[in-house]
């Protein structure tokens, strides 16, 4: 019996230690999230495309602009709670003191400057970077039209006449001017690696000018919520060296169905998790057609029922 007491003690003291160390590790996992998320990709820290650099450059000017205040602010909070600490005899109390007129243009004229700086830098970077401005480059840019459905993306190739669905396809190094139209509600078009978010609305046409630097695969996705698919609206953009891109447009062309109107009526009903697949046709005024609402929009849900597959929702 004694020694079973005498163990008592050493249970207590590893079960102290076990919880210490767990506490410990807790910790650790919650100041390391952040860095293992900063590596995440992709981002829009990790620009593949000139657009995508001019934003991130953006940023991070602003954001050192911001810090211009903030880490003197935050010196300077942590400097008067030690110098005035109730050991320090040497800090001197005056409790009649009221107001001065230095440190109030001080106190006011940093962030009035910061302010400025970062309302400059946005500004004139955003205009630089207007969505609609053709990109700077010998080359000429490839014209593709998108659309968005419910839930998913079609992409025509008007000069090519093809046309593919939840998949982008472009040529790395090329310019591409994008023509984008909503067949349903808003929705919004967005790679991040890539640069500018632009909105999607029924009824109108909005443009947006990109340019993937080098080969690669991106991510592409629908950055507005639009109903019970939108988590699945997302697509893959394959930047391909020219030659092996003209060699996509010619397998394209020789599989698959058509796009015209009675396939487009078929593709505008409500869907789920689409999976990637192309038309080796596609009518080049078929997005015109959409825009002008010569077709009309995607039907939604059936009436009183919407599609079990689409919705979890009953009969109401």
């Amino acid at each position: 019996m004694p020694a079973k007491s005498n163990d008592w003690p050493n249970a207590a003291g590893l079960a102290q230690r076990l919880r210490s160390t767990s506490a410990r590790a807790g910790r650790c996992v919650v100041v390391m999230t952040p860095f293992f998320l900063t590596a995440c990709q992709p981002a829009v820290l990790d620009p593949q495309g000139s657009i995508g650099i001019a934003e991130k450059t953006i940023l991070i000017d602003s954001l050192a602009i911001m810090l211009a205040i903030v880490v003197p602010t935050i010196a300077a909070t942590l400097g008067f709670a030690w110098w005035f600490r109730a050991s320090n005899s040497r800090a001197t109390y005056l409790p009649d003191w009221a107001y001065s007129g230095r440190i109030e243009l001080v106190v006011w004229a940093i962030p009035l400057h910061v302010i400025i700086l970062v309302g400059g830098v946005a500004w004139i970077g955003s205009h630089d970077l207007d969505p609609a401005k053709p990109l700077a480059s010998d080359t000429s840019p490839l014209e593709i039209q998108g659309v968005s459905l419910d839930w998913k993306w079609l992409f025509i190739y008007p000069s090519e006449r093809v046309a593919s669905v939840n998949q982008l396809v472009v040529p790395a190094g090329v310019p591409i001017h994008f023509s984008l139209t909503s067949a349903s509600v808003m929705n919004a078009f967005f790679v991040p690696q890539l640069g500018s978010m632009i909105y999607t609305m029924n009824g109108m046409r909005t443009q947006l000018n990109l340019r993937a630097d080098a080969p690669g695969t991106f991510l592409g996705l629908s950055s507005h919520y639009s109903g019970d698919g939108f988590s699945g609206m997302h697509f893959d953009v394959r930047a391909l060296p020219p030659a092996q891109f003209a060699a996509w447009i010619d397998a394209t062309r020789n599989s698959g169905p058509i796009l015209d109107a009675g396939t487009y009526a078929a593709l505008a009903r409500q869907s789920m998790n689409a999976s990637p697949f192309t038309f080796r046709a596609a009518d080049p005024e078929l997005f015109q057609q959409i825009v002008t609402q010569q077709l009309p929009p995607g039907p939604g849900p059936q009436t009183g029922r919407p599609n079990p597959n689409v919705s979890p929702r009953t009969e109401h």
